[in-house]
């Protein structure tokens, strides 16, 4: 099994890397990395983190861990300092971590919807219930799936995020990309704060402006203990998933930043 994450490379110019948050693919971005590679002459790699996606699954799921990976990937891609990194959510942890253990690696980062701080997280209950009720013994078709996970997830967009990660196997039946075991036994140190030595290169915080993952207190305090040298920008009426809720705001404010 090869420990080399699963990415998609278009585009050509100066290297923007995504990565997606918790329980999402690289398809979650791919919309925006599309257009950012024809429309911001960039050179676009999206990323699938560890246990998603295609990416290979393992027992162990840290930030140190998947900072690694991504540094094997920049290694591999034979990526310069010109890189400008950007994580959501969970992805954005790992961007902070990459930032903070290699800042030589980058030129810049950018943070969507996420702060450094510890954050508990109960309230992916609900959706690692519902991905568990999933009986693929007798699961048919994605309408199945969907009414399994409607009893958890009433949310109709969340459950279709979820359902991306949703394939068929050789033998026909339907299995979950996500190595949902290990990532449920270790969703507690997905919430971990980050904490380092401060990054000092410029730095991006996109929050949603209906969202509570980035608070008052991390804009004023969090944020530029670690980053230092960084702006927030508020997505008016978005709210976590800001890339699929309002797409052009969210590519014009990286184009303008890669950018500047």
């Amino acid at each position: 099994m090869s420990s080399l994450l699963h990415y998609l490379d278009q585009g050509q110019g100066r290297p923007l890397v995504i990565l997606h948050g918790l329980f999402g693919t690289l398809d979650n971005w791919q919309t925006l990395a599309r257009r950012w590679a024809t429309e911001a002459g960039l050179r676009v790699i999206s990323a699938d983190l560890r246990n998603h996606g295609r990416s290979f699954h393992s027992p162990e799921h840290s930030y140190e861990l998947m900072a690694q990976d991504v540094l094997a990937l920049f290694d591999h891609l034979q990526l310069g300092d010109d890189v400008t990194l950007l994580g959501h959510s969970m992805g954005g942890k790992v961007a902070m971590r990459f930032a903070l253990d290699y800042p030589d690696r980058l030129a810049q980062l950018i943070v969507v919807d996420i702060a450094p701080r510890f954050s508990d997280m109960e309230h992916q209950d609900d959706i690692l219930a519902g991905l568990q009720s999933v009986d693929f013994t007798t699961c048919t078709n994605r309408q199945d799936a969907d009414a399994a996970l409607a009893k958890y997830v009433p949310n109709l967009g969340t459950r279709q995020f979820l359902l991306k990660n949703l394939y068929r196997q050789e033998d026909n039946t339907f299995a979950w990309r996500i190595n949902l075991e290990v990532l449920a036994a270790q969703l507690p140190g997905v919430g971990e704060a980050t904490v380092g030595q401060p990054f000092l290169k410029p730095a991006l915080f996109v929050r949603g402006g209906k969202s509570n993952y980035i608070t008052t207190d991390d804009k004023l305090h969090g944020i530029p203990a670690l980053f230092p040298n960084s702006q927030v920008e508020t997505v008016v009426d978005a709210g976590h998933w800001l890339h699929a809720e309002k797409p052009e705001e969210v590519f014009q404010l990286v184009q303008a930043f890669v950018r500047q």
